[in-house]
């Protein structure tokens, strides 16, 4: 994976810790839900690259 995939990656984690936030702050659970999976993706595509660079090596 390249530098441009991990950047996108980190990004949604960040998107996904805001609509967690403000669904937090709303009372708005499908919202804060909907930012909870966004993290969880973007942290199995993170885990993948790991893998993928540890091979590399």
């Amino acid at each position: 994976m390249g530098l441009d995939d991990k950047i996108k990656n980190k990004a949604e984690e960040a998107s996904g810790k805001i609509k967690e936030g403000a669904g937090k702050a709303t009372d708005d659970r499908d919202f804060e839900a909907e930012g909870k999976g966004e993290q969880a993706k973007s942290n199995l595509k993170q885990a993948g690259e790991k893998v993928k660079d540890a091979f590399k090596s």
